[in-house]
């Protein structure tokens, strides 16, 4: 299944099958009942997803959308639970899964716990350009989300980005 620049994969609260990310870049969004939106997580090639599915199925927790062409592989949830019961060695799978999962965490938790806000953007920067290649990271995301990303006001990441400071 091949996903364009800003298409949802999926909707928070509906109940669907498990997404395998082959290549591209996904953003995972909360939205409050009032309609704003919140970005909770950034998906990478090589992760199935939802990441709360993986044992038993839960409803979507957020709304997936593409941050790039993207293209995933559809895994039916009957015959990925099915599975997961007739052969109890993919519990392996799943908890690499998780534990690479837990290594991009900390890799941005490393990202906000830099001590200027500058640094933290550079950093974010830098990790997105090595998963996508792309340098400009307004490319990818609004100010709103880089902030919610990084702990920062839209207005801070606005003037570091104008500013070129982001190092």
């Amino acid at each position: 299944m091949i996903v364009h620049k800003g298409e949802t994969v999926f909707r928070q609260g509906e109940r669907g099958p498990l997404f395998r990310l082959k290549s591209g870049l996904l953003k995972i969004v909360r939205v409050h009942e009032d309609g704003h939106m919140i970005v909770v997580n950034l998906i990478v090639a090589g992760e199935v997803i939802p990441h709360h599915s993986l044992v038993s199925e839960q409803p979507y927790h957020g709304t997936a959308i593409a941050l790039t062409t993207s293209e995933l592989e559809v895994i039916p949830s009957r015959e990925w639970y099915e599975e997961l019961a007739a052969h109890p060695e993919k519990a392996l799978e799943i908890a690499a899964l998780l534990q690479s999962r837990l290594r991009l965490m900390q890799q941005r938790i490393d990202q906000l716990t830099r001590t200027t806000p500058a640094e933290k953007l550079f950093k974010l920067q830098e990790w997105l350009a090595g998963l996508t290649g792309t340098t400009n990271i307004a490319d990818l995301l609004t100010q709103d989300e880089i902030g919610q990303l990084i702990g920062l006001r839209r207005e801070t990441v606005n003037r570091l980005l104008r500013s070129g400071s982001a190092k």
